[in-house]
């Protein structure tokens, strides 16, 4: 089944970076997703796949929390430097993976990881595309976030947007403008809508998915970013970006989602186009809602990233 990839070779290796980090945002209990996820069976699941999977137990980033005897706001940046040294670390984790010719699966732990993940992913393969799946931009810069909260900021870092804040000079802001490209938002703050004019992003709303459809619309985007089909593509996933009544557990919920098949179509269609380098899934939120609802975002978790990696209806 897993057959279809032009960057990994055979036999093709996933490589679970499992992220268990809450401190780009002020809820507890998202460091708990990639535990369940891999709780759930999400190993067996993928090698059911034809993948082998590398996973040699979860991040531990107890240690770089215990080096910092206090980290105060930066402006308003709220944790700036434990969430600068974990997505630094997590950069290191991906990119090494990804020399290894691997398919690096990171699971989150909040979005700011994003700033690592697809930092390793960079590095690696400098001509990326990403596909970033959210509710949200997270492109707030330091002087338009209202929170301070760093999960709402990771794509601004990754393009060297707004001002520099020296703890993170490590991002080398690889990312370019039209390299990116949104599906599913639609909780977009005023100075992100700004931002996403000015440097001319393209973001496809759920305005978009509703008068196109989501066939037409990951048509689109894989247009705007990748038009001839030949650069990696490193795919983002916050499950925020699925309507609550799909995936109640996470932190910032908002009406008006994807639907299950969306969300599964867009992984679907990525891993078509045989492109896939990298794979992120984050926001998975255990510590909210029921135990009925965190299984069933818990299990919608395990069925994206197993859509992603090749599994199908047929």
């Amino acid at each position: 089944m897993a057959s279809l990839s032009r960057f990994i070779p055979e036999p093709k290796t996933a490589a679970i970076v499992g992220c268990p980090f809450s401190g780009g945002q002020p809820k507890a209990g998202v460091d708990e997703g990639p535990i369940r996820i891999v709780e759930a069976g999400i190993i067996p699941q993928l090698e059911d796949l034809g993948w082998k999977v590398k996973f040699d137990g979860h991040h531990e980033f107890e240690n770089i929390s215990a080096s910092l005897t206090s980290d105060p706001p930066i402006g308003k940046l709220k944790n700036p430097r434990l969430v600068s040294q974990v997505t630094e670390a997590v950069a290191k984790a991906v990119g090494a993976h990804a020399q290894n010719g691997e398919l690096p699966v990171t699971i989150g732990g909040d979005h700011s990881l994003a700033m690592g993940t697809i930092s390793g992913t960079l590095s690696h393969y400098p001509n990326a595309c990403v596909v970033w799946v959210d509710a949200h931009a997270d492109i707030n810069t330091v002087e338009t976030t209202d929170s301070g909260n760093i999960h709402g900021m990771p794509v601004s870092f990754l393009l060297g947007i707004g001002s520099k804040v020296p703890e993170f000079s490590w991002v080398k802001p690889l990312l370019k403008p039209d390299s990116i490209v949104y599906i599913g938002l639609r909780d977009v703050d005023a100075g992100e809508k700004q931002i996403l004019r000015e440097h001319n992003i393209k973001a496809f709303s759920m305005h978009e998915v509703d008068r196109y459809g989501i066939g037409k619309v990951v048509e689109m985007a894989l247009d705007h970013v990748n038009p001839k089909r030949d650069r990696p593509i490193h795919l983002s996933f916050d499950v925020d970006a699925l309507d609550p009544s799909v995936a109640p557990s996470t932190g910032t919920p908002v009406r008006g989602g994807l639907t299950f098949r969306e969300g599964h179509y867009i992984c679907e269609a990525v891993y078509e186009t045989g492109l896939l380098v990298a794979l992120d899934l984050m926001e998975v939120n255990p510590s909210l809602k029921d135990p009925v609802d965190v299984e069933q975002t818990v299990a919608v978790g395990c069925s994206l990233l197993r859509s992603a990696l090749g599994e199908t209806l047929l």
